[in-house]
């Protein structure tokens, strides 16, 4: 495969340690804060092509998330230093965003999974059937770089 041909790939990590105050009475981490998670890598993953939410909002779109899934594969516990891997997977005409929280000493795998938004202008409240220009011209420069 030529060099032109490659896939074009994005990715980004955040580091966590699991705080007190997201455990339960079995010091482990509760299911829901995996989104929490989730949304730190997201975050940085945005940050990578300058498209964190303040660019999205200031862009005149929003990017609701319509759909998540996870999968729990081992619990992550209190004080517990965490990986958060993200990559954008899809970028037509959604946000499909790959995720995977590992154990930060060991790489072990903790949970994985994938969130998809879709824009909206933010003045009509119109769903973009496709993403819009300003989101596209951003990723090209990154990936340019």
């Amino acid at each position: 495969m030529s060099e032109a041909a490659a896939p074009r790939v994005l990715t980004a990590s955040a580091a966590v340690e699991v705080p007190f105050h997201d455990v339960d009475a079995m010091n482990v981490c509760w299911h829901g804060h995996y989104l929490k998670y989730f949304e730190i890598g997201r975050a940085a993953l945005l940050r990578v092509f300058d498209y964190d939410y303040r660019e999205m909002q200031a862009s005149g779109y929003l990017w609701p998330i319509v759909e998540v899934h996870l999968k729990y594969v081992r619990p992550a516990t209190y004080g517990q230093k965490i990986e958060v891997r993200a990559q954008l997977l899809e970028y037509e005409n959604r946000l499909k965003i790959g995720y995977e929280i590992v154990d930060a000493a060991s790489r072990e795998r903790l949970t994985k999974g994938y969130t998809i938004q879709v824009a909206i202008h933010a003045a009509t409240q119109e769903l973009q059937f496709v993403s819009p220009p300003v989101m596209i011209e951003k990723l090209e420069r990154a990936w340019a770089r």
